[in-house]
């Protein structure tokens, strides 16, 4: 089912052979995200999280060039048309440093809020949209997207 989006009773399933086409699921995405949502990325290294973020900077209205994956600057900062896109990796932290983020203020702010490697908070809210990458070999994923509160 490359590049289709297959919907089951809640998620969304959706296979990519191309890095071009994993960012194109990520603009879908951001298309209908607006200020206050939240995307928890799961998915090993490689699993095409900083290319997902990269599609949802361009639904948004942002400039996909300036995504990279922010693991040593831990959050970075992508301005759109109607909102912000906060880009968050937890990959480096411990959890006391990540206790010490202020991700509870960051989530209940007015923008749109990405976090890769979203296992590592163990206090992370419930009403998110939840984004699973698996790599499976050369640039295939499958991705699955369970919406959660895109408005």
């Amino acid at each position: 089912m490359s590049g289709d989006l297959a919907a089951t009773s809640r998620s969304q399933m959706r296979e990519t052979s191309t890095e071009a086409e994993t960012e194109a699921a990520g603009e879908a995405l951001g298309r209908s995200l607006s200020a206050g949502n939240v995307v928890l990325l799961f998915g090993d290294l490689g699993a095409g999280k900083t290319a997902f973020v990269r599609g949802m900077a361009l639904g948004i209205g942002a400039n996909p060039d300036e995504v990279s994956s922010p693991t040593f600057t831990i959050v970075q900062e992508y301005t759109g048309r109607a909102a912000t896109l906060y880009h968050v990796d937890l990959y480096r932290l411990e959890p006391a440093e990540i206790d010490d983020l202020g991700l509870d203020d960051l989530v209940s702010g007015d923008g749109i809020v990405a976090i890769e490697w979203a296992e590592r908070w163990k206090g992370r809210p419930d009403d998110v949209t939840e984004v699973r990458l698996e790599h499976r070999g050369d640039d295939r994923r499958a991705i699955e997207i369970r919406p959660g509160a895109c408005k």
